[in-house]
């Protein structure tokens, strides 16, 4: 496939299960659009507990022999899933453009991010290195050592259909776990591509398994006993029941919920890095990101002149089909979001914002039944407004004024997501205080989308997590492994007699 050849299979999407493509037998599918036309690309199946009971059965089957390989034998394996991946990298994006509806250069960067967290992977044997403290008392060594969990799970948006998954499963199964994924059924072949990659890399048979579905595949996994950990990335309420219900059956649960990231704009910040900054995160994959900036928050005298500059180039975003390469934004996924979307809108107007830029009615010659919406942009937005303090997941920006440093921080603070942030400004002590004091996980100093590289990890604060530990780095290895702690001492070293204190170094 060359890199602006589009993808057009209409065949449907099945399972993974047990290193083999699977043919649902639950008789229950669901559309699949391509969100460029408006019209039906494929079916995919919709998996019922039987399917999901095979997939972690397998798991369970194939653990022992996994678990038991040599890191170094399990990094070889990542390594030429990273070849692979690396090898078609294009042909993923063009899947993704074509269910998701990102532009194909946006969907490049997605799959690209993603194999930095394969290559991250590959270093497992150093990653699963314990502690040692010899002599810890008298004839007593202590060590740990990290060993996995078993059959663990994740869960998956439609927003980045291959980067996402690529968050969990390469840092699981690389150590030692075997691993189910659910991913979205909106777009849902990305995953299934990257489970044929995986078994041409030589993984074995049901170390990785993916099972399309709905509600009833993510509870069958929440519940099942044989599932000792899951993984999620979606909307808060889910992120929420997720968690909980994990929880309630006994599982380690990371769950990555909503957001509403700020972009503070000071004084003295450079105005036209700023705008580009804001045009790139408010309207790029048209909104559809947790990491999208759709608050830019206005400081002192900067508004006016922040809001004309970007009012200009909202106007002139070029919006296509996505594989177009000039493309600036394509549509969103489906025809419920472009409604919802458009819903938040007229909310927006209803509230009393100050609509600069009203992105309703988009059409695009020749995709006229498209899911497309233009970029929106409302001035004197305030923190009451529903548009303010809801999730929109679209290409709609908000601009608050506040008077001061001060007032734009408490403003960040007082909501309750915390996902990421932003703040542009030439003063260093600005940012310097900006980082300390603001309660978000992910801060980006004239960064726009401060999302953190392979090996450092991603998570937010507030609303936007549920759980300890962030998505892969080496909070990954953490969540995907558990601690053991074992002393020794050796016969000859062992003291006459009972003891019946607690153990202490002598």
């Amino acid at each position: 496939m060359g890199a602006t050849e589009a993808f057009t299979s209409t065949a449907d999407i099945g399972h993974h299960i047990n290193g083999r493509a699977v043919a649902s037998t639950s008789g229950r599918t669901q559309a699949v659009y391509n969100p460029a036309t408006g019209a039906v690309a494929r079916q995919v199946a919709l998996a019922s507990a039987a399917e999901v009971n095979a997939a972690v059965a397998a798991g369970v089957a194939a653990f022992p022999a996994w678990s038991d390989m040599p890191p170094i034998r399990r990094s070889r394996i990542m390594f030429k899933f990273l070849e692979l991946m690396n090898q078609h990298r294009d042909t993923l994006a063009a899947i993704i453009t074509a269910e998701h509806g990102k532009v194909f250069t946006d969907a490049q960067g997605e799959v690209s991010r993603g194999i930095d967290i394969i290559e991250f992977a590959c270093g497992i044997p150093q990653l699963l290195k314990g502690d040692y403290t010899e002599q810890v008392s008298t004839g007593i060594d202590n060590w740990t050592l990290r060993q996995p969990l078993g059959v663990v799970a994740g869960v998956t948006p439609f927003n980045f259909p291959c980067m996402v998954p690529l968050w969990m499963f390469p840092v699981a199964i690389a150590a030692g776990n075997c691993f189910v994924l659910k991913p979205s059924e909106r777009d849902p072949s990305a995953p299934i591509f990257m489970a044929e990659l995986l078994k041409q890399a030589g993984l074995p048979d049901g170390v990785f398994g993916v099972v399309q579905g709905d509600k009833l595949a993510v509870d069958t996994l929440l519940t099942h006993p044989d599932v000792k950990a899951i993984s999620f990335v979606g909307s808060t309420p889910i992120a929420q029941y997720i968690y909980e219900t994990g929880a309630h059956h006994g599982k380690r649960v990371q769950a990555l919920g909503g957001a509403k990231n700020h972009l503070v704009v000071m004084p003295d910040a450079n105005l036209d890095q700023t705008v580009d900054a804001l045009i790139g995160a408010g309207y790029g994959s048209a909104g559809e990101r947790c990491m999208a900036i759709s608050v830019a928050v206005a400081v002192g005298d900067v508004a006016d002149k922040l809001v004309a500059a970007l009012a200009a180039r909202v106007k002139t975003l070029k919006i296509k089909n996505g594989m177009e390469l000039d493309a600036e934004m394509g549509p969103v996924i489906t025809r419920e979001a472009l409604m919802r979307i458009e819903g938040y809108i007229a909310t927006g107007v209803t509230e009393g914002a100050a609509l600069v830029v009203d992105g309703r009615g988009c059409k695009v010659p020749g995709f006229e039944g498209g899911f497309f919406t233009g970029g929106t942009l409302f001035d004197h937005v305030t923190p009451a407004m529903r548009i303010y303090k809801e999730e929109i997941f679209g290409p709609v920006l908000g601009v608050v004024r506040v008077a001061d440093f001060a007032a734009a921080v408490d403003l960040v603070n007082g909501h309750e997501f915390g996902n990421g942030v932003a703040c542009f400004t030439s003063d260093g002590n600005v940012a310097r205080e900006f980082a300390r004091r603001i309660q978000v996980g992910m801060v980006g100093i004239n960064v726009p989308i401060p999302v953190p590289m392979a090996w450092h990890g991603f998570g937010g604060w507030k609303k936007s997590l549920f759980g300890d530990m962030n998505a892969y780095g080496e909070e990954g290895v953490r969540f995907y492994t558990k601690q053991k702690s074992v002393m020794q001492r050796w016969p000859a070293s062992i003291a006459k007699g009972a003891e019946f204190v607690m153990p202490t170094a002598k």
